[in-house]
């Protein structure tokens, strides 16, 4: 079992920069791959980046790619998202998600899910 706590999300500008945090409670964290994925209001949500559990592979949605970053501290049971280069078609509920070390970018990979941090890019 695994508990899901994401935080980090705000307002913020067009250009801008922001960090998401996902904080893990459970023994097995290391063992399991990492994603976030976001969900824009009457969208439906989509993959946005993935980290295998020793972190030494991360995989990204073309729409951000060269913009963010993931990464996942397993000392601390924690996965980050950077963000850069914010813009208004980031806006959405930002969700970190828990799958299997085979999970890629598909919803039905993943079998944990936080609550959600909304991120809103004003223009």
């Amino acid at each position: 079992q695994v508990q899901l706590v994401e935080s980090g999300g705000g307002l913020v500008q067009s250009g801008d920069s922001l960090r998401l945090s996902c904080a893990a409670s459970g023994r097995t964290f290391n063992y399991w791959t990492m994603s976030w994925f976001r969900q824009a209001p009457g969208k439906e949500r989509e993959f946005v980046a993935g980290v295998s559990p020793t972190g030494d592979y991360t995989f990204y949605a073309g729409s951000v790619k060269g913009r963010f970053t993931i990464s996942r501290d397993n000392a601390k049971n924690t996965v980050y998202l950077q963000m850069n280069s914010l813009n208004p078609k980031d806006t959405a509920v930002y969700y970190c998600a828990a799958g299997s070390s085979t999970a890629a970018e598909k919803l039905s990979d993943y079998v944990y899910w936080g609550q959600g941090t909304q991120v809103t890019v004003s223009s």
